[in-house]
This record gives C-alpha cells, sequence and structure tokens, in this order.
C-alpha cells in the first residue's frame, strides 16, 4: 500500500502479460521542479488553444457561413479542439497539484482522462469526416448522384459525438482498474491496459488511413481534370496551382496527425508490453507520457489554422475551378461532336 494526498493506494501493478506486483515506500516521487517544467507549458498550450479554437468559432459563426455543410465540421471540429483542451488544462492543473497521482492513479484522475479521451475521439473522428466530405465535393462533378448537405453534416456531427462519448466514458461506467492492480495501465492510471488498446488501434488507424486515402484520391481527381483540360487545348496553369496547393495541404494536415497521434499510440503498445514497475520508469517515461499530451494540444492549435484561413482560400479556388473545368470540358465535347 502507499499513502499520498490522503489516498491509500494499492500499488499492485500488472500487465497484460500477467507481471508481478510492484510496491514502494516512497512518500514522493516527482520533484517541484520537474513537476513545474512540464506542468507550466502544458498550461500554456491549453490556454492558447482555446484562444485560438474560440477565435476559429466565432470566425465561423461571424461570417455566417454555417449554412454550407463542410462549415459545420469545421466549427464543430474547434469544438471538439476547444473540449480537449479544456479537459487537458484539468489534467495539467492536477499533474501540477498531485503529480504522483499521475503515476500510481486516483479517482479524481478517472474523470479527466475519460473526458480527454472523448475529446480526442471526437477530433478524430471529426478529422475523418471532413477529409470524406472534401473528397465527396471534390469528385461531385463526377459522383453527381450523391451531393453532401447540410442535414448530411448535422447527422454526421452527432453521430461522433455519440460515438466518443461512449467510448470515451467506459471507464466511468465501469471499465477502470481503479480497485485492481491487474491490467493496471502504468501510463494512464487508473484506465486498464486492454481499454487503451480497445480505443486507441482501430481510432489511431482511422485517422491516419482515410485522411491519407481521401487526400491522395483528391490530388489524383484533380490531376485527371489538369489532364483532360490539357486535351481540349485550356490553359491549366490555375489548375496546376491548385494541384500544388491542395497537395501541400494534405500532406501538412496528414504529419501534423501523425505527429501529434503516433507517439501517443506507441506510448499505449509500450504499455501493453511493458514489464517493469511504474518507479521503475520514472522519470523518462513519464516526460514521455507529458510530451505526447503536448503533441495533441499542438493539433488542436494547427487545425483552427489550417481548416478555418488556409481551407477557406482552398475550398473558393475548388469551386472556382471545377465551374471553370466543368464549363470548359462541355464546350469540349460539343466542340468534337
Amino acid at each position: 500500500m502507499f499513502e499520498a494526498n490522503g489516498y491509500r493506494l494499492n500499488l499492485g501493478f500488472s500487465t497484460m502479460n500477467g507481471y508481478s506486483n510492484c510496491s514502494a515506500n516512497h512518500t514522493e516521487i516527482w520533484s517541484r521542479n520537474l513537476v513545474l517544467a512540464l506542468g507550466i507549458p502544458q498550461l500554456t498550450i491549453n490556454i492558447a488553444s482555446v484562444i485560438f479554437n474560440c477565435t476559429a468559432i466565432i470566425t465561423r459563426k461571424a461570417t455566417k457561413d454555417l449554412h454550407k455543410p463542410i462549415s459545420i465540421l469545421f466549427c464543430n471540429l474547434a469544438f471538439s479542439d476547444l473540449f480537449t483542451s479544456f479537459s487537458g488544462f484539468w489534467i495539467s492543473m492536477l499533474f501540477i497539484t498531485k503529480p504522483d497521482d499521475t503515476i500510481f492513479g486516483s479517482k479524481d484522475m478517472l474523470a479527466p482522462y475519460a473526458l480527454y479521451a472523448t475529446s480526442i475521439l471526437s477530433t478524430i473522428y471529426n478529422l475523418v469526416s471532413i477529409g470524406i466530405e472534401r473528397y465527396l465535393a471534390v469528385a461531385e462533378s463526377i459522383r453527381t448522384r450523391f451531393r453532401v448537405a447540410r442535414n448530411h453534416s448535422i447527422a454526421v456531427v452527432l453521430i461522433n459525438w455519440v460515438l466518443a462519448f461512449f467510448l470515451g466514458c467506459l471507464p466511468l461506467m465501469g471499465w477502470n482498474c481503479l480497485h485492481t492492480g491487474k491490467n493496471l495501465s502504468v501510463l494512464y492510471s487508473p484506465f486498464c491496459v486492454d481499454y487503451l488498446i480497445f480505443i486507441t488501434t482501430p481510432n489511431v488507424v482511422a485517422a491516419f488511413i482515410v485522411p491519407l486515402f481521401t487526400y491522395l484520391r483528391i490530388i489524383m481527381i484533380l490531376r485527371k481534370r489538369k489532364l483532360r483540360m490539357k486535351a481540349c487545348g485550356q490553359a491549366i496553369g490555375t489548375y496546376k496551382s491548385a494541384e500544388i496547393q491542395v497537395a501541400r495541404t494534405s500532406i501538412f494536415i496528414w504529419l501534423l496527425a501523425l505527429v501529434s497521434y503516433a507517439p501517443l499510440f506507441a506510448g499505449v503498445i509500450f504499455d501493453a508490453v511493458n514489464h517493469q514497475c511504474p518507479l521503475d520508469l520514472y522519470p523518462s517515461v513519464y516526460i514521455f507520457r507529458n510530451c505526447t499530451a503536448m503533441l495533441i494540444t499542438m493539433n488542436c492549435l494547427g487545425n483552427p489554422i489550417i481548416y478555418t484561413l488556409k481551407t477557406k482560400t482552398l475550398g473558393a479556388k475548388l469551386k472556382s475551378l471545377k465551374c471553370l473545368s466543368g464549363k470548359r470540358l462541355q464546350a469540349c465535347t460539343i466542340a468534337n461532336i
């Protein structure tokens, strides 16, 4: 047993491989300087993310373009990132005030971790939804039988939040290892390792694969249209510029997701195969854990910049190009007839 901050904690940790119990007689693990060195930057980044995403939401509302399907998804992404920043701020405050609880776990960590998981899942689902919507919007002239409408976006937003809350709040419904050492995560106690694998593996893979596929398809569609226009003898300078801009933005979006979520996934995999006690992992592994939280918040900082500023001008250019290419291709077809 371990007593700290008024809690008697069971240090009977075990991995999924059934590692034997760990014990300690320490009363204080974290050094105060290290706590402040990690906690203050986390608080600062979370506050900056709150400001950025509030600005993004206000900008969307001020422009009065929420009737557009993609704008609903953008605004919901900002809400998800805002939710992530608030829950991350809560966890950072707990880390500064009760740092040892982030190693050994406590009831106080259960709710903020569950809300943090919910917000991250919502962000991932929004990123995937935006990638699919962008692909359908660009491919609309080819697949005219289906068009994304405002009601579709609202339905997607509701489904995303219901799924995120259900999966993220499972620990609050009983899937946690608060009162048992078996299967306990050493990085995100009192979460269970099998729960972390259950929610991270499919969702992180989806965050990498789906946007990569959709944005590559968008680039391929633009390239095919450019070749058609070239075959008709039309100027392709503007289309080539749009293709380059789409490629750059798509690569940036994908790399941002990769840098933000890959370390988290690596940490969960490490957690599953770990054979060491928590005190043996201090401080390097726990510093890495805190850095992964900062990277996720950096993703929340980058999203409003990408999706509110860059994508707005890019969307206008793609829309004008779609109309322009449609007219030119139609004229070319008539001329060939």
